[in-house]
């Protein structure tokens, strides 16, 4: 391979293309591209270098559209307005044409001296790589919200990250036919991918203190990234069976207000027939109310569980809910 990595064949095909999704990061981009091809140029790299411009209202495009004048393999893309992380992800994912794709930030946080180290990891057999950054140079008020979320994104998928955050991460590019960004779902690509059969590792990666631009992320994310959590888990665990998963809950309810019901209705009988009770009166009893509460709330969720099931069984697009690795005889 005249002295080059498996990975850094001299071909037309980049074999990486580098996805960096911008907004107002300008005084960054120059310097980010330049150690990124610095890097490549190092290890025999094969590359391209994507930058999403989502919605910058200062002087970003210009700077992208004189790198991509000058620097042949450089491309830009740029947005009407701001779509978010997601959007400009997907974009970049569209038109990369390398068979690994790595993504990271544009205000130089994520250091592009550990490239030769993703791409030794995805040489070990893995298809999506996660950095981890232990150590963070970033106000506590942010790390300990991130903490929390990236234990609770661990526990409830089972695909076990310290730092599902991260934005720099490398995957295959073939990931990505079977894998579809939108709302917020960029941070959740490894617990998708894996879903799907896909080899998941982590690096830990050197984080580097914020130096251009600022922080894009507040308070609402936790609200938002909680209410994505839930989504992923019910797309990875009972997209193709929901029934299993609102239909429980139906059934619980169910039969929770129907035992009480009857508990009532016993209790009603017995006392009429008993002179040493009080008559028991069901309409001035409030327990009364919350099983039929029960009973209604349960009967309605098995019948949108008995929906949902009929809208998948009549929308399904035939993808198939396995994943392939290989086939003999080829």
């Amino acid at each position: 391979m005249d002295g080059k990595t498996p990975w850094g064949l001299a071909t037309q095909q980049p074999a990486v293309s580098f996805v960096i999704p911008t907004m107002d990061e300008e005084p960054s981009l120059a310097k980010l591209h330049s150690e990124i091809s610095r890097v490549c140029a190092e290890q025999q790299i094969e590359h391209e270098i994507i930058f999403v411009d989502d919605g910058s209202s200062d002087g970003s495009w210009r700077l992208i559209a004189s790198l991509v004048a000058s620097h042949p393999g450089t491309v830009g893309i740029r947005f009407r307005r701001n779509f978010g992380k997601a959007a400009a992800l997907e974009a970049g994912f569209a038109a990369a044409r390398g068979k690994f794709i790595l993504t990271m930030d544009a205000d130089l946080q994520d250091d592009p001296k550990e490239i030769p180290r993703f791409l030794a990891k995805m040489d070990e057999g893995f298809d999506v790589v996660s950095g981890w950054k232990r150590v963070r140079h970033d106000p506590w008020h942010k790390v300990l919200p991130s903490r929390v979320f990236n234990g609770m994104v661990s526990r409830l998928t089972g695909v076990k990250l310290h730092d599902h955050n991260c934005g720099y991460k490398s995957y295959r590019r073939e990931i990505f036919d079977e894998v579809r960004l939108y709302g917020e779902r960029h941070r959740f690509v490894p617990v998708l991918a894996a879903a799907r059969g896909w080899q998941v590792g982590e690096i830990e990666v050197e984080h580097h203190a914020r130096e251009f631009g600022s922080s894009k992320y507040g308070v609402s994310r936790l609200v938002k990234g909680f209410l994505d959590l839930l989504t992923i888990y019910f797309v990875t665990r009972f997209s193709a069976r929901p029934l299993h998963l609102i239909g429980t809950f139906g059934l619980l309810s169910f039969a929770a207000g129907g035992m009480g019901i009857v508990y009532l209705s016993v209790r009603w009988c017995v006392s009429r027939l008993s002179d040493s009770m009080v008559d028991l009166h069901l309409h001035q009893t409030a327990i009364f109310y919350y099983c039929i509460l029960f009973v209604l709330l349960g009967s309605q969720l098995f019948l949108a569980g008995l929906l949902a099931e009929l809208i998948v069984s009549k929308t399904d697009d035939r993808r198939t809910v396995y994943n392939i690795a290989d086939r003999l005889p080829k």
